[in-house]
């Protein structure tokens, strides 16, 4: 892979994680604990701040692996091993980086994977 597509693939990471970091900031109300006073709120609205809340967590969760995988993406960028497999050391295709430039995995190793049950 040439220099110019590893500069735009990075690019790309970074931009990635500085919009999931803007994420987080403006998805905090919605982790905040919720307030179980009866004389302030009824039980369904309760229920539904819950949901809310464990929603909210639940997309957090996510954002988190994201950016640890961003994270190991630009560090594969670093040690001038981006685009090839972790598992295998096969060269993963750009049309699956250009798709998601943080995958660790070719095609082939990433199938194997998902059939035996892992993500």
């Amino acid at each position: 892979m040439d220099a110019v597509v590893m500069r735009a693939f990075e690019a790309r990471l970074l931009a990635l994680r500085e919009a999931l970091r803007e994420l987080e900031h403006t998805a905090e109300e919605g982790r905040r604990p919720v307030e179980l006073d009866q004389a302030r709120q009824g039980r369904l609205a309760r229920m539904d701040a819950l949901q809310g809340q464990a929603m909210a967590l639940e997309a957090q969760r996510r954002r988190d692996l994201e950016l640890r995988k961003i994270a190991a993406a630009l560090q594969r960028i670093a040690d001038g091993e981006f685009g090839e497999c972790v598992a295998c050391g096969a060269a993963i295709a750009q049309a699956r980086l250009e798709f998601d430039p943080a995958t660790p995995l070719c095609i082939e190793c990433a199938s194997a994977s998902e059939v035996a049950g892992q993500p």
